[in-house]
């Protein structure tokens, strides 16, 4: 059993359910349970962003459902869980793709560096050898 977000609304306009569903269906497939809404196009601070029935989801976890990691941030937020501590260190790490970019583009500067430098240094020595 899981407790989690099933999308709805149109493109571009998401809107979710709060719904205790088995972990074994479809994400916006059957469901057991409503127990909430959740609009994330509502400023963070509004009361209508997040709506939930604690005490049925209080009940399902007691049941043995496990929340999603959305889910489980908007019940930390609401103090039905414990806040657990998250350490994701490879999050600020860039994928592989960006991470040739930036090789390409460091070799490139260095490419373009080094034959500019060697003819001023020529002029240079030019000048102090007349």
């Amino acid at each position: 059993m899981k407790i989690r977000l099933a999308r709805g609304g149109t493109k571009k306009r998401p809107f979710y359910r709060i719904v205790a569903a088995d972990s074994r269906m479809a994400r916006d497939g059957r469901f057991i349970e409503k127990l909430g809404t959740y609009n994330p196009l509502l400023p963070k601070d509004s009361e209508e962003r997040v709506k939930m029935d604690l005490d049925a989801v209080k009940a399902w976890l007691d049941k043995g459902a496990q929340p999603t990691d959305r889910v489980a941030r908007m019940l930390e937020a609401a103090g039905v869980l414990e806040k657990k501590e998250r350490n994701n260190p490879n999050k600020a790490v860039p994928g592989k793709k960006a991470q040739e970019r930036a090789e390409e583009k460091a070799e490139k500067a260095a490419a373009a560096a080094a034959p500019a430098e060697e003819p001023a240094e020529e002029a240079a020595a030019e000048e102090t050898a007349e």
